[in-house]
């Protein structure tokens, strides 16, 4: 059998019948969901269970990225904020416009990422100008990670819900 010809066969461009999209798609959400302003779940954990040294590691890791945050949106977060307003309208087009497959499957990963975008922004923000520490902080960061959870949860839902749909209307056979 022809090396290309496999390939081709196991990466199918079709997504919503691929495994390897629905795969992709369990990664993504574990992954996003896993880290709290660029902060991993098992640090805020840690930090709870314990307090001292590991809740000054976590304000620490928590000023550091919500700073980061702040430097990349003012230096270049309207450039930024086009270019994903152009990428993800050029995305929408080819996906719902288009039909394109392909683009539906990626539009149902980038959508629900710029949410969680807006809304890191948003928490970013809230710590910043409320000086949250301590149990505060540790409250905040649960709340985004739980608000990531319900997006990720609609996210999966109406992507297999379209899924289904894209592959029950398709006729065998074209």
């Amino acid at each position: 059998m022809d090396l290309a010809k496999t390939i081709l066969e196991v990466i199918d461009t079709r997504s919503f019948t691929s495994i390897w999209f629905w795969i992709v798609l369990a990664v993504f959400w574990s992954t996003i969901s896993h880290y709290v302003l660029g902060v991993p779940f098992d640090m805020i954990a840690r930090a709870r269970r314990s307090g001292d040294e590991a809740l000054t590691d976590l304000a620490t890791l928590v000023d550091i990225n919500i700073r980061r945050l702040f430097y990349i949106t003012q230096v270049s977060g309207l450039l930024l904020m086009g270019f994903w307003a152009f990428i993800l309208s050029a995305l929408l087009l080819l996906a719902f416009w288009y039909g394109i497959e392909l683009a539906q499957a990626v539009s149902f990963l980038a959508v629900p990422v710029t949410w969680i975008g807006f809304m890191t922004l948003r928490t970013a923000r809230i710590i910043s100008e409320e000086r949250l520490e301590g149990q505060e902080l540790i409250r905040r960061l649960m709340r985004h990670r739980f608000w990531t959870h319900v997006t990720g949860m609609i996210s999966i839902f109406v992507t297999a819900m379209f899924g289904m749909y894209q592959n029950l209307s398709v006729v065998p056979g074209y």
